[in-house]
């Protein structure tokens, strides 16, 4: 395996962003994965060497970079209350959809220089906070993201500017969007109000709740961590871009 931790120029900043992918073989098809909430850490990484393991170039960058380069938080990011999760809170409630869309293009931009990356359609998918940035992806470059993938994303039908449930119809590309059945940020009445929408949006996918489970089931080092089903997530995500994105056997 090849990695690299290296700073993707934006319009705001350098970001942050590790990169993986085999290290024979390639180029790869491209994939963005979008961090959950907690932000980058050594978890994060393990999860974008699997999907790396199986053939693409994985593209994880630190979404919080914008707040500086000391933005990277231990466990007790967890703990309400704690110094870090108060300092990652004032960070996180500040962001929104638009400017996480410039990060993707500037993503893109990257990719297309990239060596080991595959010219062509790319993949995005994002946990929590993310699961909505990756679905409005589709639908800001719908030429581009051939497939894109939420899990237990929160908040996916809300008044945000860009909020997927107002943009569905104009993603080209295969959705997925994985909801946990115990979720506080993300209800299944609203889970049920973003099916109904997603049905009529006409756009190819599917909504999948998975049964008995919490919001963070596919992290390990959750305690609501859910081997079966967070195995069941590898599987959607891997057949997902497996089916848009033609990874190599």
């Amino acid at each position: 395996m090849l990695e690299d931790i290296l700073d993707i120029p934006t319009r705001d900043g350098a970001m942050e962003t590790f990169v993986v992918r085999p290290d024979r073989g390639g180029p790869f098809p491209p994939v963005l994965m979008l961090m959950d909430a907690p932000g980058i850490r050594e978890e994060l990484y393990d999860m974008a060497r699997r999907l790396a393991t199986v053939g693409y170039l994985v593209v994880l960058p630190n979404l919080y970079y914008r707040a500086g380069r000391d933005t990277k938080y231990g466990p007790d990011v967890l703990t309400k209350g704690s110094a870090d999760h108060t300092a990652m809170r004032a960070i996180r409630t500040k962001m929104t959809i638009p400017p996480v869309m410039e990060d993707v293009a500037a993503m893109l931009e990257f990719l297309d220089s990239h060596p080991d990356a595959r010219t062509g359609p790319v993949g995005v998918h994002g946990y929590c906070m993310s699961g909505p940035y990756a679905l409005a992806a589709a639908a800001r470059y719908p030429d581009r993201v051939a497939a894109a993938a939420s899990f237990y994303g929160t908040w996916l039908v809300s008044d945000a500017e860009e909020s997927p449930h107002l943009t569905l119809s104009q993603a080209k590309g295969e959705l997925y969007i994985g909801c946990a059945e115990h979720d506080d940020l993300a209800p299944l009445p609203m889970v049920a109000e973003l099916k109904s929408l997603f049905e009529a949006s006409g756009t190819k996918g599917e909504l999948e709740i998975y049964p008995g489970v919490h919001h963070g089931f596919g992290f390990p080092k959750r305690e609501v961590y859910d081997k079966p089903a967070a195995e069941t997530h590898w599987q959607r995500l891997i057949a997902l871009y497996a089916r848009n994105l033609k990874a190599p056997s």
